[in-house]
């Protein structure tokens, strides 16, 4: 027991493994590069991806890095690292992403607030050309200064 209890934390790794994972790091990189390439992907947001496909390497490359990371968190099992970082880097990514779709509803809101104004000053500039205008109403520039 104490035998399976000491191999638990070690990471063993065949080199056939560590090929296909060096080559579906390689691969995810380059779908990268190819979704810059086709503007599916703006560069800012790339970067985040690209350092995750570095990981990916890093984590084939040099398996037993994750032993390392394993002791610095005070883990005794590799598997409980790796997936502790893991849900760390999503949780990470689901906040900056929650932050970006913020600011972006925000601009649109403001946006769509502009816009209503402009085109009610256009529709209210074609009325006054026409001689339609109204007398008795408050001004739509004194409207807009109220907002």
């Amino acid at each position: 027991m104490l035998v399976l209890a000491a191999e638990a934390g070690q990471v063993h790794l065949t080199s056939q493994t560590r090929i296909v994972a060096a080559v579906l790091a390689l691969f995810f990189m380059l779908m990268i590069l190819e979704l810059i390439r086709r503007d599916r992907l703006q560069e800012r947001y790339s970067v985040i991806w690209f350092i995750a496909g570095l990981g990916m390497l890093a984590g084939a490359a040099f398996p037993g890095l994750l032993e390392v990371v394993a002791n610095l968190m005070g883990v005794r099992n590799t598997n409980v690292a790796l997936f502790s970082v893991v849900l760390l880097l999503l949780l990470g990514l689901a906040l900056n992403f929650s932050v970006i779709m913020s600011r972006q509803a925000a601009q649109i809101t403001r946006l769509a607030q502009e816009r209503a104004i402009e085109k009610a000053l256009a529709e209210k500039r074609a009325e006054g050309a026409n001689g339609n205008g109204a007398s008795g109403e408050e001004p739509l520039e004194a409207k807009e200064q109220s907002l």
